[in-house]
């Protein structure tokens, strides 16, 4: 009789989140360098994540973070569908909520920060809430 699997083994799912992770780190130094402060990383809630928040002076800075081997399917930017803008506005509803605050009355933009290979490409207010 052969041994069945029990499927414990993942190593390519540890690899691909810890590639996110490293590529995660380095959005957030870029943005650091560009004067943006760092505020929280991977935050979860049942409507999405979001994966950096940053301050940019009295703005909210909400942060997706998008890698792509190459552009053979259009890239790391545009990767970030319109579901995906959905999900991160109810994330970020969310997290405002959480601070009596709201969509409506804070100051608050998304950026993307697409890696796409070895390229690097941060796009400030890259869609918006309406």
């Amino acid at each position: 009789m052969e041994p069945v699997s029990s499927g414990t083994n993942r190593s390519g799912i540890l690899n691909r989140q810890q590639t996110g992770a490293g590529y995660e780190q380095q959005a957030r130094r870029l943005l650091e360098k560009a004067g943006l402060i760092f505020v929280a990383a991977n935050v979860r809630f049942r409507a999405g994540e979001i994966d950096l928040i940053m301050r940019d002076g009295a703005t909210w800075v909400f942060v997706e973070v998008r890698y792509r081997r190459n552009d053979l399917f259009g890239g790391a930017a545009a990767s970030v569908t319109r579901s995906k803008q959905r999900k991160l506005l109810k994330a970020a509803a969310l997290w405002l909520n959480g601070r009596q605050s709201s969509l409506e009355c804070a100051s608050c933009r998304f950026d993307v920060v697409a890696v796409t290979g070895v390229r690097i490409n941060w796009l400030p207010n890259a869609f918006t809430a309406e």
